[in-house]
């Protein structure tokens, strides 16, 4: 059984599809196969599985960004409310701003003032246009009031890789692609785009805090192409749950 990840090994897709194909590969008895198929912010991988026979051996691991797509591609082959019928949630949580260490601003108000004073100057590091890096950090530059060049990326570990690199000056990322350099001291933290802390950075502010009324968040589910099998899609849907409720398999999604 496949599961198609519309973006690249190490993205929080990416780790979320492959720790719950372990455990359904367990519970199951059939080997789940975790499939990254990149490009078009995730809509190859959407396509691909909206042309996929409905029974069940290829799934979507769907994310934000496809409800984002939506909206901002007029021309696909296909619609995700149509042609994909929802699995499961998966997960849901903050994306974190981020610069290299070496970057002049240790805080949001001194970044916001560095990026006036030197508009169009900073690349903002995202995975495509309508990624979700990219939606948080045009969020950020709307409420901010700044200007920063986007430089689009096949994925957050590439970015990641950059901003590490001193390529790029700034990522809003998800936590699953750059927590451990954060924790490393890679990369230093600025805000969680989550109106509330992150209990696994709770030092780290919410932009909220600076910019009122910022709130994003990103989530993950398992989709399936349209007409597959209720049986199927009740029987995945449970044993799904089931990984999600046990707790070995929390604190791994967590860690």
């Amino acid at each position: 059984m496949r599961i198609l990840v519309g973006f690249p090994g190490g993205s929080a897709s990416d780790t979320t599809a492959r720790l719950i194909g372990q455990f359904l590969s367990e519970r199951l008895g059939q080997q789940f196969v975790v499939e990254n198929r990149t490009g078009a912010a995730s809509n190859l991988a959407a396509e691909a599985v909206t042309h996929s026979p409905a029974d069940g051996y290829t799934l979507l691991l769907v994310t934000s960004v496809n409800a984002i797509n939506a909206n901002l591609y007029h021309s696909l082959s296909f619609d995700l409310v149509r042609d994909i019928v929802p699995v499961a949630r998966l997960a849901r949580g903050p994306g974190i701003m981020e610069v290299n260490p070496a970057f002049p601003a240790k805080t949001v108000p001194e970044f916001i003032a560095y990026a006036k004073a030197n508009p169009g100057k900073i690349n903002m590091a995202t995975a495509g246009s309508g990624s979700m890096l990219d939606v948080f950090g045009q969020l950020f530059k709307m409420k901010a009031g700044v200007d920063m060049v986007a430089v689009p990326y096949r994925g957050a570990p590439p970015a990641i890789t950059d901003l590490i690199g001193g390529r790029v000056q700034v990522v809003f990322d998800t936590f699953a692609a750059s927590i451990e350099f954060v924790r490393t001291g890679k990369l230093r933290p600025l805000a969680v785009t989550t109106a509330m802390r992150s209990p696994i950075l709770p030092d780290v502010p919410p932009l909220a805090d600076f910019l009122p009324g910022y709130d994003a968040s990103t989530w993950l589910a398992v989709g399936a192409p349209k007409n597959t099998p209720r049986e199927i899609v009740e029987k995945l849907n449970a044993a799904i749950n089931t990984a999600l409720a046990d707790p070995t398999m929390q604190e791994r999604i967590a860690s």
